[in-house]
């Protein structure tokens, strides 16, 4: 996703370059060496984006020894029974959540903690039997394929400091796109020397790519946004202040927990929406507080998981179990909650998240889409229109296309560089030399920066090395221009 440019460097332009040929320039400097540097992370993400899409017919295929029953159960052991299967399967390992099964040919999934914490924590899951309690297989979360291709999407297997890298990336993206179509307007409007056959074709195909898919990578990027680190933080305290107001802390009673529905898991497969992330956890209100145990199935006068989830039905207003899966989050300590997410397949306005007092089973919230801002409820929408599920294979096949419009962006502009880069040289378009046309243009990048604080920082520290360093050493002013 580098430069669409192919016209001949000059070092140093003709004293009577006119302004737009200056802001061309400019323009052009700043595609060219953003598209440079960012472009092998965007090919990461497209490439495991692209793969990403098909994560639920790939894992319903490899793992259906394991979810699907051989015979359809007619008479179902209770949950907590399972749950103490699987706990004997794995003793000692806390249970973070059970997913029910949605039809009488499926098992139940109980997700155990794993020996990792963290934003892509890792965990096993145990299938059990839900006509026998026994268990059918176990599943290691964080050694499966998808969960690899996700963790490397979303953090390049590098923790936080991947998460930024990755989220840096993706705002530049936003700006090789603005930046392209810049270049691409002002270039129609120009009369250009003959290129040789092969970078022309190369160019062409480079812009009609970005031309015609150009919409869709924004759409993805600014989908994807909210699930990074700085940006989608910032996101959520803005949606949380502006848009989604109900419930707020002060509706429910002291805890000496403050944790947020978003703390209660961090497990991809069962954890609540986006839009609720924010949302305060009540704690449970009985006389067993002076209790220390583990999760709330092992809470002394806890109700078994099965009872808290029959009285939390009546609240729950739409999840048929075609087109919607129920994950139950267990109770974490004497005032934890059972937390009930609705999470249906394609429509993320059917999803509900609901907290649940452990012992006497009052629903003490129930949060979903007539409670969300605007802000949230476009989100929500992103994302699943992002993970190619909104509306079936069409939206799929679109988010694969976006995946391979970059995909093809990044080659191209790649090939187009190394096809006529000078030697000794990175052949990056030459320095503007007026200044009011460069500061225009840096304007327009810095309030870029500002609604993309990552690209910002990284576009401040570009411009400090250029003017403290680069300009400074002839050797390096001659190899970047």
């Amino acid at each position: 996703m580098t430069s669409v440019e192919t016209r001949p460097e000059t070092t140093t332009p003709p004293p009577t370059a006119k302004a737009p040929s200056q802001r061309y320039r400019t323009v052009w400097r700043w595609h060219f060496y953003a598209g440079l540097f960012v472009a092998p992370v965007l090919l990461v993400l497209a490439v495991t984006g692209g793969v990403y899409l098909f994560k639920e017919p790939f894992e319903e295929w490899r793992y259906q020894d394991v979810r699907t029953l051989a015979q359809p159960v007619t008479a179902a052991r209770p949950l907590s029974e399972q749950i103490a299967a699987a706990q004997q399967a794995r003793p000692g390992s806390p249970v973070m959540s059970v997913i029910p099964p949605t039809s009488a040919d499926r098992t139940t999934r109980v997700i155990l903690q794993g020996a990792e914490t963290g934003p892509w924590a890792q965990g096993v899951s145990v299938y059990v039997d839900p006509g026998t309690a026994t268990v059918v297989g176990q599943i290691d979360d964080g050694a499966t394929f998808m969960r690899v291709v996700r963790t490397i999407h979303g953090e390049l297997m590098s923790g936080t400091v991947g998460d930024r890298v990755v989220e840096t990336a993706a705002c530049w993206a936003l700006i090789l796109v603005a930046t392209g179509a810049y270049l691409w307007w002002r270039g129609r409007r120009t009369r250009r020397k003959p290129t040789r056959p092969g970078r022309g074709r190369l160019r062409r195909l480079h812009i009609l790519t970005g031309l015609g898919g150009g919409a869709v990578v924004v759409f993805l990027v600014l989908s994807g946004l909210p699930w990074s680190g700085v940006w989608g933080d910032a996101l959520q305290r803005v949606q949380e202040r502006t848009g989604s107001t109900y419930p707020s802390a002060g509706d429910f009673p002291h805890t000496s927990d403050p944790r947020l529905s978003g703390d209660l898991s961090a497990n991809p497969d069962a954890k609540v929406p986006w839009a609720a992330e924010r949302l305060p956890v009540p704690p449970s209100q009985d006389g067993h507080a002076g209790h220390h145990a583990a999760h709330g199935v092992l809470q002394p006068g806890a109700l078994p998981i099965e009872n808290a989830l029959a009285a939390a039905r009546p609240a729950i207003r739409s999840c048929p179990p075609s087109e919607c899966d129920l994950k139950v989050l267990l109770p974490d300590g004497p005032q934890g909650v059972y937390t009930i997410v609705t999470d249906p397949r394609r429509d993320p306005s059917a999803a509900q998240t609901l907290h649940v007092d452990q012992y006497s089973g009052r629903v003490l919230v129930s949060y979903g889409w007539a409670e969300y801002g605007v802000l949230a409820k476009a989100v929500e929408q992103g994302v699943a229109l992002h993970e190619g599920r909104r509306y079936g294979t069409a939206n799929l096949v679109v988010m694969l296309g976006a995946c391979l419009t970059i995909v093809t962006l990044v080659v191209t502009g790649a090939w187009m560089w190394w096809k006529r880069r000078p030697r000794g040289r990175a052949g990056a378009p030459a320095r503007p030399t007026d200044r009011r046309t460069a500061y225009g243009v840096m304007a327009v990048m810095g309030v870029l920066g500002v609604l993309f604080p990552l690209a910002g920082v990284t576009m401040a520290a570009v411009l400090l090395v250029d003017w403290l360093v680069v300009r400074r050493i002839p050797r390096l002013a001659r190899v970047f221009g």
